[in-house]
């Protein structure tokens, strides 16, 4: 009986539980906003792709990189190292499994989606971009690292997670956009970190961002794009010949 009743009211809320509520609330607004930034992304890359201006850029790396080993103390160390141990996959693995589980448990499926296609996306292109550009790290660096250096793959990995765990998690409206903001500056002090830690160039740093929030803004746009249509499939009338409505009467005439 026990089991009967807790199935039953599964049953009602399951019933009373409307359609998925959009992932975006203003697709117009949100495509020009995810227009902008993959803009300013593609334009970081091709200069990076482009000798002439890398070689511009790697003046204000290494600028950046002295002003930065100029003022190391170790209290900033010490943050900018944790910064480095949230980035790794054994912290940001099991947080990107954590957030897509409580979406599956929540049936909240199309931003479940959208999450895990901004991580997939993500992490197809990490690798992909650096065999590409093959940039070789600053000396000196703090911390472990591997591969080549752009664009880094901590501050990727860390706007990626954030601003796509926003987009899943948060209703929008003023709260998204609050933690949005709080989503960019985390990215912000982890990117700071990695050229602090000489981990990184800025302008890996900077890319890794601008890259990470393209993924986790593009897989929203095309998500939400997708789950409009769908629903809008599903509430619509299937076409079919128009039926007169039949009295009363006529019933009663029509039975034998």
């Amino acid at each position: 009986m026990r089991v009967g009743r807790g199935m039953s009211r599964v049953s009602r809320v399951t019933a009373a539980s409307g359609p998925e509520e959009p992932i975006l609330g203003s697709p117009g607004r949100d495509l020009a906003v995810t227009a902008a930034v993959l803009a300013l992304t593609t334009a970081a890359f091709a200069a990076a792709a482009d000798h002439g201006i890398l070689t511009h850029i790697q003046r204000v790396d290494d600028a950046w990189l002295r002003l930065m080993v100029s003022g190391r103390s170790a209290p900033v160390t010490v943050i900018a190292k944790f910064f480095n141990l949230l980035g790794l996959v054994y912290v940001t693995l099991p947080v990107r499994i954590a957030i897509a589980g409580y979406l599956a448990l929540r049936r909240r499926w199309w931003h479940m989606a959208a999450f895990v296609g901004a991580v997939v996306l993500s992490e197809v292109l990490i690798g992909t971009l650096k065999h590409a550009y093959e940039r070789t790290r600053p000396p000196g660096s703090l911390v472990a690292t591997s591969g080549a250096s752009f664009p880094s793959g901590h501050a990727i990995a860390a706007s990626v997670t954030v601003v796509a765990a926003v987009i899943a998690l948060v209703p929008p409206g003023r709260r998204r956009v609050a933690w949005g903001a709080a989503a960019v500056g985390f990215s912000v002090l982890m990117a700071a970190s990695r050229a602090y830690l000489a981990a990184h160039w800025l302008s890996d740093a900077v890319a890794g961002i601008l890259l990470g929030t393209s993924c986790a803004l593009l897989a929203a746009v095309v998500v939400d794009g997708l789950q409009r249509r769908w629903q809008a499939r599903r509430a619509g009338v299937r076409p079919g010949p128009a039926r007169a409505p039949v009295s009363d009467a006529a019933r009663r005439t029509d039975q034998p």
